[in-house]
């Protein structure tokens, strides 16, 4: 279907977007469409604003407006835990669950040689840097577990073991609530692997 140039260029630009489609994006055009003028006016500020004001924590690499950021700036934390996660989202997503005191890194990524992104293109060396003051006495792997954040794994584990440094490996299995019979082959190998004593 044709549109007129500017909800085109607007659809276009929603179609940008990871994870959406093109009727996804012509459904949230024509929702900014029936926006009153000063919600749409909020809603490109708050863009324009968080681009202008949003960066990378220089220690950590987390998303911050200030640096560093308020997790490396906390004098509450465990300053001999990070917890080394792909992408800032992860950071997230861990504090929601009120367990983990101590820092974090995010590599910005992980290993990935088919998509042609190798260990210069995350933050390893920047990592590796953090361990020089000999605070740290074990690194958490909290990457995904695909093909990739198993490799990243493995790789920072290689890295960080001639140090003397401890690098663990975040549990990986079932769901809590999840059912045995819908659980696939790699799922229930983990659960297995990853079982402790009760």
């Amino acid at each position: 279907m044709q549109y007129i140039a500017p909800l085109a260029k607007l659809i276009e630009q929603f179609r940008r977007l990871p994870g959406i489609g093109p009727k996804t994006a012509v459904r949230l055009a024509y929702h900014v469409l029936a926006m009153e003028k000063d919600q749409a006016k909020a809603f490109a500020e708050a863009i324009i604003e968080a681009k202008d004001k949003i960066g990378y924590c220089s220690v950590c690499f987390n998303l911050t407006d200030c640096d560093p950021c308020r997790i490396c700036r906390s004098e509450e934390r465990d300053g001999s835990l990070i917890c080394v996660v792909e992408e800032p989202r992860d950071i997230a997503a861990m504090e929601r669950t009120r367990e983990y005191r101590g820092f974090y890194h995010v590599l910005h990524g992980s290993l990935s040689p088919l998509d042609g992104v190798g260990p210069d293109d995350l933050r390893l060396k920047e990592l590796l840097e953090r361990m020089r003051d000999g605070k740290v006495v074990e690194v958490i792997m909290a990457t995904n577990p695909d093909v990739e954040g198993e490799a990243t794994a493995m790789y920072v584990a290689r890295l960080l073991k001639p140090l003397g440094i401890k690098v663990t490996r975040i549990g990986h299995g079932l769901p809590v609530g999840g059912d045995l019979e819908y659980a696939d082959e790699v799922t229930l190998s983990k659960a297995l692997e990853n079982r402790r004593e009760m």
